[in-house]
């Protein structure tokens, strides 16, 4: 559900980074927030409660060109990441274009990963999309810890779509900006086609 701006000639979309809690949202956020051009970026704000976060910022990536004469804005989300917020969780899907779902790879959340992966789906259902045709990306982050379940069974658990799919270490940047880039890709390719819904 991208947003035209006429008057700034912008597109904006929204790409919402969703996952268990702990997994690395915030961490992403933050990496992509450090490496970008600060002329390209909006202020990164945070809205804090007691006891949940949701981080989120927009940029302007310049190469990307236009579409029709519009330039296109992203703004980036994280959603909390305990279960018990769901309502806060429904509330930043709303309007989304794409999804981020962020993955931990140790083996002892991998129950977490599948409930927030049905969570995800329940809330998109929720908000009128179909689970099944969102654009996409599965990040395997924290592959840098011992303990973690393989890349087939984290698959065979997740990627029911068989969507694209990173291996990740947020904490150093691995795998950061090649889950950026190719969300923001399907979103693309989504919003030239006319969207999902």
């Amino acid at each position: 559900m991208s947003f035209i701006n006429y008057s700034s000639r912008e597109i904006n979309c929204k790409i919402v980074y969703y996952g268990p809690g702990l997994c690395g949202k915030t961490t992403n956020l933050q990496c992509i927030y450090q490496r970008m051009n600060a002329e390209a970026r909006g202020k990164m704000i945070s809205l804090a409660t007691e006891s949940e976060r949701t981080l989120f910022f927009d940029f302007l990536p310049l190469s990307l060109g236009e579409i029709r004469g519009f330039k296109t804005r992203f703004h980036l989300y994280t959603v909390p990441g305990q279960v018990f917020y769901d309502a806060s969780r429904r509330l930043i899907l709303r309007g989304v274009d794409g999804v981020v779902f962020c993955a931990d790879s140790q083996l002892t959340r991998v129950d977490a990963n599948e409930e927030s992966m049905e969570n995800l789906r329940v809330n998109l259902r929720e908000q009128g999309y179909d689970p099944d045709r969102i654009p996409m990306v599965i990040q395997y982050n924290k592959r840098d810890l011992p303990n973690v379940a393989s890349l087939a069974e984290l698959h065979a658990l997740l990627n029911r779509r068989n969507v694209p799919e990173y291996e990740a270490t947020a904490s150093t940047g691995a795998g950061v900006f090649e889950t950026l880039k190719t969300v923001i890709k399907l979103v693309l390719i989504d919003l030239k086609r006319g969207g999902r819904q």
